[in-house]
């Protein structure tokens, strides 16, 4: 297969998987999906979810969340982790779409990553599900993936999303990110990987990733 081949049948095998595509976060607006995603650092998309409506139950918008204070803030979504950096970033980045926008979160990635705790894969991820704006957030599965299939080298995620942004029509890349991040949660996870499931890179894996995970089979045995 050519690289042209492969990037089509990775394409055509996840719009198969998964035709209608769930958005992992739950969220009701721009606002309330900055807040999610930000939330989602270095924790699980679940454990997000189960924080998310007590915060929003108490503030949903940036008026009501400069309400309170950073601690108030932090001891509600301390469960997620990283609570106090988190926290001040919600209280920050509230307080300053007031004073600079209205309150009204910008469709530009650029004026998202100068908000406290919004960095590129944050404010990509909202311009893509929020605004439906053509972007490739970049996170560990998709980074994991694009090596496994031969489409990155895995060296960082700046590359990857170069790479991705590269072989991929700009008109799929909000949906391919989406796929590619509930595939590799499915069906060729980091840990507890079954190839026999994970058709995509049985069928188009690097030699040297199959090649690793047939000896540690052998080996396992």
């Amino acid at each position: 297969m050519t690289k042209r081949e492969k990037v089509d049948f990775t394409i055509k095998t996840l719009q198969e998987i998964y035709p209608t595509i769930p958005t992992p976060l739950d969220h009701k607006d721009p606002y309330t999906l900055l807040i999610a995603v930000l939330l989602s650092a270095q924790s699980t998309d679940v454990r997000v979810n189960m924080i998310t409506p007590l915060l929003f139950a108490k503030a949903d918008n940036p008026y009501d969340m400069v309400k309170m204070t950073v601690d108030e803030i932090r001891e509600i979504i301390r469960p997620v982790g990283l609570s106090p950096m988190k926290a001040k970033g919600i209280y920050g980045l509230s307080k300053m779409l007031i004073e600079k926008y209205d309150g009204i979160v910008p469709k530009d990635i650029e004026l998202l990553k100068e908000f406290p705790a919004v960095g590129h894969k944050t404010a990509s991820v909202v311009v893509a599900q929020a605004f439906g704006i053509p972007a490739f957030p970049v996170d560990t599965h998709i980074h994991r993936l694009m090596f496994r299939w031969g489409f990155s080298n895995g060296k960082n995620v700046v590359q990857t999303e170069k790479d991705a942004k590269r072989l991929f029509p700009k008109e799929l890349w909000n949906d391919l990110h989406l796929q590619i991040i509930w595939y590799g949660r499915e069906y060729s996870p980091a840990r507890g990987w079954d190839l026999e499931k994970d058709i995509i890179t049985k069928t188009i894996g690097r030699k040297e990733v199959l090649n690793a995970y047939y000896k540690s089979k052998k080996l396992s045995k």
